[in-house]
């Protein structure tokens, strides 16, 4: 596939809704080469050293705009194995790293040596106690305390790493989805982003939180996620779905069905300030996730 005229091949999308505090290392590759050169087999080399006690969670594989998207796909796929068969029995890969991909993060370059490449995603020894933390994996929620009608006051959650985290909720808008019609469209309030990208930003895990036990409590209930951008004039990198389709995984890794959800993103096409916004309240305001109720008995 072509993403504005730059080809990237990942081996499968994955989801971050934390800091991400992975690592990466890039190797460069020449035009329509698959094994890399002298320097970058040196450079490669020299992380195999450096990081033998670290373990490797993704590989992402790219390519410039040359050539047919088959023609392509196939180099960035044999670029992949290359590095792949280098790195093998000398530093430790995720069992799962095919399922794993950060391809999204990439940022096209004008300069086409740029984007002959692979990224290798890596995390630190240090860091390996919070891996499933970093990678967005599922955590599970250990008690809640409760509050009239079962929604939940404040949610403790277990993080993989053994340790606990605590949210406060809004039990009014957890009531609202509860209580709303089909065609409805409420926003959730404080989800907020890392800049320029769909990690939710610590503070705002709650919220996915609180989506994800109105959904559990209504099993009938069928929604739609929609994301909306604000502050620039169209939405060149399909920010508004990414966002969407990170809590539409986040729900799906949960284990809710995914035939309950849908995902949208509208860029900055249904702002409700004019564009440019006159403040960061207007901005705020464009700047939203909805969540359309489609069904709910």
């Amino acid at each position: 596939m072509k993403i504005n005229k730059l080809f990237l091949w990942i081996m499968s999308f994955a989801f971050l809704l934390n800091y991400a505090q992975k690592q990466q290392q890039v190797i460069y590759f020449e035009s329509s080469k698959y094994e890399a050169n002298e320097t970058e087999m040196k450079k490669l080399e020299e992380f195999i050293i450096n990081n033998k006690n670290s373990k490797v969670v993704a590989i992402n594989g790219f390519t410039d705009e040359d050539g047919s998207n088959a023609y392509n796909d196939t180099l960035a796929q044999k670029r992949v194995a290359f590095i792949l068969k280098e790195l093998r029995n000398k530093i430790p890969i995720r069992e799962d790293f095919k399922s794993r991909s950060y391809g999204e993060d990439f940022k096209q370059s004008h300069t086409k040596a740029e984007n002959r490449k692979v990224t290798i995603h890596y995390i630190l020894a240090k860091d390996m106690v919070n891996e499933d933390e970093i990678l967005g994996i599922q955590s599970k929620v250990v008690s809640i305390k409760k509050i009239p009608k079962s929604y939940p006051k404040n949610i403790v959650i277990r993080n993989p790493n053994g340790t606990t985290s605590e949210f406060k909720t809004d039990a009014a808008f957890m009531q609202k989805i509860d209580s709303a019609k089909a065609g409805e469209r409420l926003p959730i309030e404080n989800l907020n982003f890392v800049i320029n990208t769909f990690i939710v930003v610590n503070e705002s895990r709650g919220k996915l939180f609180e989506l994800l036990l109105v959904l559990e409590q209504n099993p009938k209930l069928k929604i739609e996620i929609q994301g909306n951008l604000c502050c620039m004039t169209n939405d060149k990198t399909d920010l508004s779905t990414k966002r969407a389709k990170a809590i539409h995984g986040f729900l799906i890794a949960n284990k809710i069905d995914k035939s309950r959800l849908s995902y949208v993103g509208f860029g900055v096409t249904r702002p409700i300030h004019s564009i440019p916004e006159e403040n960061e309240q207007q901005r705020a305001a464009n700047r939203r996730v909805e969540i359309l109720i489609l069904e709910n008995e």
